[in-house]
């Protein structure tokens, strides 16, 4: 299961595990961008709510960048390789 969704969001991953420098990682690391990927998933959903109250269609930024942000935290955090959580938080 794993590898098909490695395969999903190989455009995803493909970003954060190119190259070949070095990289200095923590099982912390993961485990923070996971934390950060859920707290911006949940700023997405409370922008989506506010913004239905508000009715006003600008108030969607906010909640597909949010979202995006989590979306990446949670896929890299959950498949990425050492080198992709590390290469998130420019770790070298």
């Amino acid at each position: 299961m794993k590898n098909t969704l490695r395969h999903l969001f190989q455009p995803i991953l493909r970003i954060f595990e190119s190259g070949d420098d070095q990289f200095r990682y923590d099982k912390s690391h993961r485990k923070i961008l996971l934390a950060v990927g859920v707290l911006f998933l949940f700023l997405s959903a409370i922008s989506a709510v506010l913004a239905i109250n508000s009715a006003q269609l600008g108030g969607l930024v906010p909640v597909l960048a949010f979202f995006l942000i989590g979306f990446v935290c949670i896929v890299v955090g959950t498949l990425g390789s050492d080198k992709a959580v590390a290469k998130i938080w420019g770790n070298k």
